[in-house]
């Protein structure tokens, strides 16, 4: 439902799922705006990661999106600290709304891109559609509003650096390229959001073979579609 003006700006808010979200025209389309009114913003993910993460954890996001799942988490859970890393850098100061307006303190957001190793800053594709915002240059359907060039870190420099417990990964198709370099050992769960449609077949076997080689199994009692779920050790009953 709709709630009052935020105190340290001019937009008024939506509250879903307990988290109040600034409704700042520039990031908050009707849709997004009925998804969470509905609570049914990324509601399988928000379940699944809800379920995995535990008090005292270590969290890092890759697609940190709107802030919303980052903010769930640090509100619903007593972690020790989530680290969010967006490419958008649209949605940074976004975040910050987000973290402020629920007085979330646990949550770092980080404008980068994870790949195998640390680089030259690569371009980023803001679409028009800015949930299909991507690495991609082109896909169908989804013009593009601008091009950004964003810092990119090592991926295992980094999860060695935050030693995180659960690792949370919606970065629209670059999935498959990206988590069979990870060699970090230390997970003890992740949540993933396959994108088969861009990915195909050998990319979700790219995406459970990096998850395996990490000692992690897959979870289907947490999984949900295009969502699944792998925990280093799991219950037969």
């Amino acid at each position: 439902m709709d709630g009052t003006t935020h105190p340290e700006g001019p937009f008024k808010t939506i509250t879903s799922r307990g988290v109040t979200v600034p409704r700042d025209p520039a990031v908050m389309t009707p849709k997004l705006r009925r998804m969470l009114r509905l609570d049914r913003y990324e509601v399988k993910e928000c379940d699944a990661a809800l379920r995995c993460i535990r008090q005292g954890d270590t969290v890092v996001e890759l697609g940190g999106g709107i802030g919303y799942i980052s903010t769930l988490i640090a509100k619903k859970r007593a972690v020790a600290a989530v680290h969010s890393f967006e490419a958008n850098p649209h949605l940074i100061a976004f975040h910050e709304q987000m973290h402020e307006a629920n007085d979330v303190t646990s949550v770092t957001t980080h404008h980068a891109i994870l790949a195998a190793r640390k680089g030259k800053p690569q371009p980023f594709y803001v679409r028009e559609d800015f949930t299909a915002s991507s690495l991609e240059p082109e896909i169908t359907g989804k013009p593009v509003a601008s091009v950004e060039e964003v810092e990119v870190r090592g991926l295992n420099a980094t999860m060695n650096e935050l030693k995180p417990d659960v690792l949370i990964c919606d970065i629209e198709g670059a999935e498959a390229d990206l988590l069979p370099h990870l060699k970090y050992t230390g997970l003890r769960a992740a949540v993933i959001e396959l994108h088969p449609q861009w990915i195909g077949a050998e990319g979700v076997r790219a995406v459970f073979d990096a998850m395996h080689a990490a000692g992690l199994a897959y979870f289907p009692r947490w999984s949900n579609q295009k969502v699944v779920c792998f925990r280093r050790e799991w219950p037969l009953k």
